[in-house]
This record gives C-alpha cells, structure tokens and sequence, in this order.
C-alpha cells in the first residue's frame, strides 16, 4: 500500500475541492453521520478553538481523510474537545488510517481521544475502553409510535412523568415548550446554570476559560442547510425551567447541553422537555436524537438504540507512558486497587483541563482543583464509622 502522507494545515486554507471530498466522505460513510463531523461545525470551531487545525491524510496524490485538531502543548485532542461527543478521521469506509498511525504520523506526545469512531489499530485490535452512546430511533410511526412502545414497556417512569407535568402545571401554570431559539441571553442562563452545577459537584468549570462559551455562542449564528444549533426551552406560567442546547443535521439531532431549575427537580422538567423536543423535531423531518453517552437514569427508558466508540489515551513511547504506569502502580499498592478504579476518571477528567485551558498555568491550576476534589471523594468513599 503507498506510504500514508499527512499535511497539517489552518482549516481556512481548506479550498471547495477539498470541501467536496470532505462532503463525499460523509456521504459515504453512515458511521459518520453525525453533526460534529460535518464541516460546518469545523469551520466554526476552528475560528473559536486556540491552536485549531486539520490534518490532511493521503496516500500518493490522493486524499484519504482529514483530522480536524487542536494542540494543547506537546498534546493533540479532537478539534473542539472537550465539547465534541463524537471524533474520528473523516474518510471513506475502508480508507482512514487507524487511531495510531494517525498519532505516530502527526508526532505528537500523547493524543487523548474520549469518544473515537474508526478504527484504534491498523491490525484490527482495538485499543483503549469501549464507551457507549445512546440514542432514540423512530419508526415509520414517527414519535406517537415511540411513546406508544415506551409506555407499553416502561410504563412506571412514564407514567411518573404524565404526573409530574400535571403536578407542574397545577402548582405553576400551563406548560409550553419552544425548539429553535437562539437568544444568546437563554444560553448566558443556560451556561450559568452549568457552571452552577459544576462548582456544586466539584467538576472543572469548562466554560471558565471562555473560548468554549463563544463556540456555543457562534454556532447559534451559524445558518446552512442541513446543519444547525439551536436550543429548546419549557416554560411553566411565566417561569423558565428548563433548557437544552442541541446540534443538527440531516435527520440527526444531538442533545448537547441540558439544564433545568434546580428547585423545580422534583417536577422533571429536563426529562419533560427532551421529549416534548422530539416530539416538535419529528414533525420537522429528524429521526435520530442522540443522547450522548450513557449513565444518566433516565436514558435507559428512552433510548431504543446504541453506538459503541472508543477512549483512548496514545502516548509516544518513552518516559510518558512509563510515568503514566507507575503512577498507577503506586496508587494500587496504597490499597483497595485506587489506581485502576480511578484511572478512567482522572483521565477524562485532565483531559477535560487540557483541552479548555490553554496555558500552562492554567492547566496546573486546574488539575490541582481535580486532585483536591478527587481525594475529597477517595476519603468520603473510604471513610468508615467504627462502633463504641
């Protein structure tokens, strides 16, 4: 096979040529339908992003497929990380190099994937932690023949949720939904709602750093056929009390950034809007709505179908990856397997600091606040009380 060549080049050097092949790709490759591959969301997030560009693959005169990324020093993660729920090498089936030819052709330190699609080893091994994502598919019978099988099937939840909207319009008034908003004064509330919540869990505030603001911000803006942001919101009287901010494209629809009123939990409005959301997308033509990864409760009653992706954590051989086991190592000897329970999490959550902090400082400070957190929780979860 020729030798696999690779041009890293700014996104906005990208000609029509280069765009159509792009397109093409898509086309042809339904793992990749999805709206974060679409190079829409490329062209906007590479004008927001710091340190944005496209790695450009191909094999003699041909192009094979393209990379779009961010650096964060010796680092490289998917372009927009670590907002993008779904990366991967945009290529015809068959014809993107794996995840580590692709890390060993761009040199860089270590390149920290979370949600890969495609290929992790040019063998056919797979490398790294199987993750999956969950999704609602409708049938001919649209969304009354989804809600008709979910009752039928888990009919305590939704049950429970019929009664929950009934409670919240008694107590608050009649309910009302609306899709397609793009004030950006309800996703200031939105995004302070998020950070809210962060600072309550101890999570690391992703949208302190402010670029990863601005990309939600512009993608609102953002008008193509086929492809668009926007949120839904659900009032109660005159209350707001939840909102979601999505992506879309074709008949795919991404819920993105959810949030609701804390005090009004009890009443599930988040829940409540997702599916009065879809309920209003269907008509409009989207027959996927995609949830994003699994853990949440509530998704296992929605949700009828599954995509598996891969996280994984490349690392050029040499001290990094020496470091990184004896780290782990160390942990476990402390006891009760620390290192190998924790390892996921501590992962996802650096490369969460990585991604939106763009200074060394910054990124330090930021994984001090983690490892404080992190302790805090190892102690509470070890923390057992002795009888007198």
């Amino acid at each position: 096979m020729t030798g696999l060549r690779v041009d890293i080049i700014g996104v906005d050097t990208l000609g029509e040529s280069e765009w159509g092949d792009w397109r093409a790709m898509l086309g042809a490759n339904p793992a990749l339908d999805s709206p974060y591959f679409r190079p829409e969301f490329t062209q906007v997030a590479a004008r927001i992003s710091p340190n944005a560009a496209v790695a450009v693959f191909s094999r003699g005169d041909r192009i094979v497929g393209f990379f779009p990324h961010q650096r964060r020093g010796g680092a490289l993660q998917p372009l927009a990380a670590p907002m993008n729920d779904y990366h991967g090498i945009v290529a015809r089936p068959g014809e993107a190099p794996s995840l580590e030819e692709a890390a060993h052709a761009l040199g860089a330190a270590r390149l920290n994937v979370t949600a890969w699609v495609g290929a992790t080893c040019p063998d056919g091994r797979e490398i790294g932690e199987p993750r999956r994502t969950v999704q609602v598919r409708l049938g001919e019978d649209g969304y009354d023949g989804w809600y008709a099988e979910r009752r039928s099937s888990q009919g305590k939840f939704f049950k429970d949720k019929e009664r929950a909207r009934r409670s919240m319009e008694a107590e608050l008034g009649p309910l009302r939904v609306e899709r397609g908003l793009r004030d950006p004064a309800l996703l200031a509330w939105l995004i302070e709602l998020k950070r809210s919540q962060y600072r309550r869990t101890g999570r690391h505030d992703i949208f302190a750093c402010g670029w990863t603001a601005d990309l939600l911000h512009a993608l609102l803006k953002t008008e193509h056929e086929g492809f668009g942001a926007s949120m839904a919101g659900l009032w109660a009287g005159d209350r707001l009390a939840a909102l979601e901010y999505s992506l879309h494209a074709g008949d795919q629809y991404h819920f993105w950034f959810p949030g609701y009123e804390p005090s009004l939990s009890r009443c599930s409005p988040g829940i409540l809007l997702s599916m009065d959301t879809m309920r209003l997308a269907s008509e409009r033509g989207y027959r996927t709505f995609d949830f994003g990864f699994e853990g949440e409760h509530y998704k296992k009653y929605f949700c009828n179908a599954s995509r598996t992706v891969r996280e994984v954590l490349v690392l050029r051989p040499g001290l990094g990856a020496a470091v990184s086991q004896a780290a782990v190592g160390a942990l476990n000897l402390a006891g009760q397997d620390r290192g190998e329970r924790l390892r996921a999490s501590i992962r996802r959550r650096w490369a969460a600091i990585e991604a939106c902090e763009t200074t060394s400082a910054d990124r330090l400070r930021g994984a001090a606040q983690a490892a404080g957190a992190a302790l805090a929780r190892m102690r509470r979860t070890t923390t057992r009380t002795v009888p007198a």
